[in-house]
Formats: C-alpha cells, sequence, structure tokens
C-alpha cells in the first residue's frame, strides 16, 4: 500500500513539476508523441523496436506474481487478476510519468552524453534548472526502485523456496526451511538477496557483463512464460478451459498467440546491442549467458534433478 502510494504522489509530483519549470523548453504534441531520432544508435528505422526494450523490461517479470499464490486468499482468482490487471495499470502509471519527460526533453545528444550515462537525473536537473530540483525527483524515483527491489527479492525468494520444495536446485533442504516463528523462507531470502548483491559487483568490472546478466533475466523470464502458454495452445487449452478465471474460448487463444509472438521477439530484441557498429565493449553477451544456464541447467537435470521426477 505504501509503494502504490508513494509511486502515484511521485508521478504526480514529477508531472507538476516538469511541466510548471520546464528549464529546457517545451516541445509541441506532435515532436513528443510522434517524433523518435534514429541518427543516434546505427540502427536506421529498427530504432523503433530496440526502443521498445525499456518497456519489455518494465513488464518482464508480472508472471512473478503467481509465487505468492500460496500467500493469498482464492489465489485461482485473486492471482491471474492481479497479473491481469499490472499491465494497464503498470501502462497509464508509466504514461503519465513519461509524458511531461517527453514534452520538456533537453537536446537527445546532451542526454546522450549524460554523466555516468544517467539519463533520467540529468534530464531532472536540466528541466527543474538547478541541482536541488533534480535531486529531489531523482529521490522520488529512487524510493521507488527500492520498493521495486524489495518486491522483486520477496518474489524471487518465493520463487526459490518453490523450487528448492520440489528438489529442483542444489541444497534444496537448506533453502525450503520456513522460518517457523516468522513464518517466511528466511534461507531462500538470504540466498536472493546474496546473489542480488554479488550480480551487482559485476557492474564494477564490466558493465558489458552485467548487462548480459540483466539481459538473461529478462529472457529466462519470458522463455519460462512461453513455454506453459504453448504447451496449453499445442493441447488445445484443455487444462485451462475449466478454470475460475478464464478469457474465454476467443480471447484467451488470441492472448495466448499474441503471447507467444511477443515472447519470441523479445527473445531476439534482448540479444541484440543497443547501438552500431559493434565492439567488444558494446557487444551483448546475453545469448552467451543464456546458453551457459541453460548448459548447467541440463547438466544438473541429467546429474540429479530427473531422479526425483
Amino acid at each position: 500500500m505504501l509503494c502504490a502510494v508513494w509511486t502515484a504522489l511521485s508521478i504526480l509530483i514529477i508531472l507538476i513539476a516538469l511541466s510548471v519549470k520546464a528549464d529546457a523548453g517545451r516541445h509541441s504534441a506532435a515532436y513528443a508523441l510522434g517524433h523518435y531520432d534514429k541518427s543516434f544508435s546505427g540502427w536506421g528505422g529498427f530504432t523503433f523496436f530496440i526502443g521498445l526494450l525499456p518497456a519489455a523490461y518494465t513488464f518482464s517479470a508480472i508472471g512473478m506474481i503467481s509465487a505468492m499464490a500460496e500467500e493469498v486468499d482464492h489465489p485461482a482468482t485473486k492471482v491471474p487478476t492481479a497479473i491481469s490487471l499490472c499491465v494497464p495499470v503498470g501502462g497509464t502509471a508509466g504514461f503519465f510519468f513519461i509524458l511531461p519527460i517527453c514534452f520538456t526533453l533537453p537536446p537527445l545528444e546532451d542526454i546522450i552524453a549524460a554523466p555516468a550515462a544517467q539519463a533520467l537525473p540529468y534530464i531532472f536537473h536540466t528541466v527543474m534548472g538547478s541541482p536541488g530540483g533534480g535531486l529531489g525527483l531523482t529521490f522520488l524515483v529512487l524510493t521507488i526502485t527500492l520498493f521495486c527491489s524489495i518486491s522483486i527479492t520477496v518474489a524471487a525468494s518465493r520463487c526459490t523456496w518453490a523450487f528448492a520444495r520440489d528438489r529442483a536446485i542444489p541444497l534444496s533442504r537448506i533453502w525450503s526451511n520456513v522460518d517457523k516463528r516468522l513464518g517466511v523462507p528466511v534461507n531462500a531470502i538470504i540466498l536472493v538477496t546474496v546473489i542480488q548483491m554479488l550480480l551487482g559487483l559485476i557492474d564494477l568490472g564490466s558493465s558489458s557483463a552485467f548487462t548480459a546478466f540483466v539481459s538473461v533475466g529478462v529472457i529466462a523470464l519470458a522463455v519460462s512464460y512461453g513455454i506453459p502458454i504453448g504447451i496449453s495452445l499445442y493441447y488445445g487449452r484443455k487444462d485451462v478451459s475449466t478454470a475460475k478465471w478464464k478469457l474465454g474460448p476467443v480471447v484467451g487463444p488470441i492472448a495466448n498467440i499474441v503471447a507467444v509472438c511477443w515472447i519470441g521477439f523479445e527473445c531476439v530484441l534482448f540479444s541484440m546491442p543497443t547501438a552500431l557498429p559493434v565492439t567488444e565493449v558494446t557487444m551483448n553477451y546475453a545469448s552467451v549467458v543464456l546458453c551457459g544456464f541453460m548448459l548447467i541447467s541440463a547438466i544438473w537435470y541429467l546429474v540429479y534433478a530427473r531422479k526425483g521426477i
């Protein structure tokens, strides 16, 4: 609840502050809503699709809500309802967040050359016309990021616990333990937190390697969503036809087909470098890391996991 209220207030404050201040000037509606510059990335007309990456990343983990199924009442209806509302609610909130930014953007070449490649703080600083104003708006976004990190950690810990309960990961007896006093999988939370911290350290040595791991997280989630959807379509959606929450025999298959097609395209997008020409620094190594994880998973399955089936 606190996260939702903070996010709504932050969007409102940023909307008003940028719209009123606009120290870098204001753009027309045609520019803000319809203009995009394809001269910076080297991709030409394909720049539009490369620009879909942030949106794809934003909606990449909505299925993680299912990891909380054992902690809510009536999960058969509440969990899919929550998942289905993520896109319209998040899309609407994101629209009102990005709208004032598009109308008050400083020159794109200046944004690309922002210190430490941090575009948003630079935009806030420039549009507000003062370091204090930029810092204040950045603080609002950083706090939302903190709430988001907590939510991701909690959801990932529940997913880790579920896999450990089914003996699908190494040392499952440790990670499947639930603290009797708190009623939460403390060991799984610690494991996820430590892994996140270690992944964060990668960025100190190589931003390319860190980007590859982040991209693989999105690709792996997308593939994990696409597999059950594809299997359900293959068998005529028999298992979901009797579910308590469903979209029906017409809308349901259409949504599934669109989802599978988008996931396939998304996997390709997240494997591509964001700019051309490609160098060893700007290369996207996500596909290499993904294949490495798949190889490790296959070896783990052959050596141990298949024995538990």
